[in-house]
């Protein structure tokens, strides 16, 4: 996308509509550089799922892709088929067993299935594939899906015995609590695996991709890289977790949530506002309001739980209940005006310097994680890729 074109897009977009994401795809390929030089000589993939963790799956993609990504991870064959649509050709991990039904997709739109049942094995050569290269996922610990370490090499069997319609391409596992460096349980994790893999290996012989690093086992635990890892999270510029703040560091976050005051009101002192009338205002304030809202994913217990904007390089409190389609602002004495930048998530040049509300911020205020800020972001929200000025 021409940066003629993104302007052309981000113009509309706001004429349209004062609320909107920006989506640096600069900080995207500069993260993906760091991680490929943190995990070297493993390969990159880039998971791209839930719409590229809300940031736009396509654009964050190929993004990736330009910075040396050498495969992509999905969780839907819907996902993988609308990156094939967009000329995506790369190959596309699907990170779960789909719905046998799915099986002719699959084959169709040259996914790569992960595999841990032998009914999902039936239903992926019932389609008629030659030669179609499956992923083996392990269950060390995580207890979600996955075949049990003590049937891994079984399945491999399996696997082998079905060729050559399938091909065991990759084996991997996932990683519980790697963004806890002191846990002792993803040591525990590696053993199990490594124990099945070895099995794998006596049975069928060597496996072209072995797996096991998420964001955080990438940045933290060296062990677990092995020949790929699976980049999520760190490569939207968004921390893990706490437990690896200090080797996040050099990532930069790729998304910005920003608006336009659509209103301005002077609100008395003693008055109330919003929903509830849950916040009396204890002095005369200029009060803007924002059209964004819960439905756009701006969490509704932002309005007791401390969560503020940007406006004017400070910040300002969110007061009153944030409702559906819009929240209140409390700008104090300050002038503010119809039409002036709000930043959500994301910086702000102020008076004091630069101003930053992070993802991880709202996550913290929230008791959640920074993941599900930036998923939550609803598809209301227009989306458009830029590239940073510093890029």
């Amino acid at each position: 996308m021409s940066d003629m074109r993104n302007e052309m897009r981000s113009k509309t977009q706001n004429e349209t509509r004062w609320a909107w994401a920006e989506i640096d795809l600069d900080a995207i390929q500069h993260n993906i550089a760091q991680l490929r030089t943190v995990v070297a000589p493993a390969a990159v993939w880039a998971v791209v799922k839930a719409d590229g963790y809300g940031h736009g799956a396509i654009d964050v993609a190929r993004a990736a892709i330009a910075a040396g990504a050498e495969g992509l991870c999905v969780a839907l064959v819907s996902e993988g088929i609308a990156l094939r649509r967009a000329g995506i050709d790369g190959p596309i991990l699907i990170l779960s067993e789909q719905p046998p039904e799915s099986a002719s997709e699959i084959v169709e739109h040259r996914l790569t299935p992960t595999v841990y049942t032998r009914p999902f094995l039936d239903a992926l050569v019932a389609a008629g594939p030659t030669s179609l290269p499956v992923h083996m996922k392990i269950d060390t610990g995580m207890q979600r899906v996955g075949a049990h370490p003590h049937a891994a090499s079984a399945l491999a069997a399996s696997i082998a015995e079905r060729a050559p319609a399938i091909r065991l391409a990759g084996v991997y596992s996932h990683l519980a609590v790697a963004d806890d460096p002191e846990d002792e349980f993803t040591e525990r994790q590696v053993k199990r695996f490594d124990g099945a893999l070895a099995s794998i290996i006596e049975l069928v012989g060597a496996v072209p991709l072995v797996h096991l690093a998420n964001s955080a086992g990438a940045l933290a635990h060296p062990g677990t890289r092995r020949s790929m890892v699976r980049v999520g999270i760190a490569m939207y510029g968004i921390s893990p977790g706490h437990g690896v703040d200090d080797l996040s560091t050099e990532l930069r976050p790729a998304l910005a949530l920003r608006a336009r005051v659509s209103y301005v009101k002077m609100a008395r002192a003693g008055s109330r506002i919003s929903y509830g009338r849950i916040y009396k205002f204890e002095r005369d304030s200029n009060v803007a309001t924002v059209p964004i809202g819960y439905a756009d994913g701006v969490p509704r217990r932002l309005s007791t739980n401390g969560g503020e904007v940007l406006i004017g390089g400070r910040r300002r409190a969110i007061v009153g209940r944030v409702t559906m389609d819009q929240i209140m602002v409390d700008c104090g004495d300050d002038e503010v005006r119809i039409g002036d930048d709000v930043v959500l998530l994301g910086s702000q040049d102020g008076p004091d310097g630069v101003q930053t509300i992070r993802a991880e911020d709202w996550a913290d205020q929230l008791d959640t994680i920074g993941y599900e800020i930036v998923c939550g972001i609803s598809e209301r929200v227009p989306r458009f890729s830029r590239r940073s000025i510093e890029g």
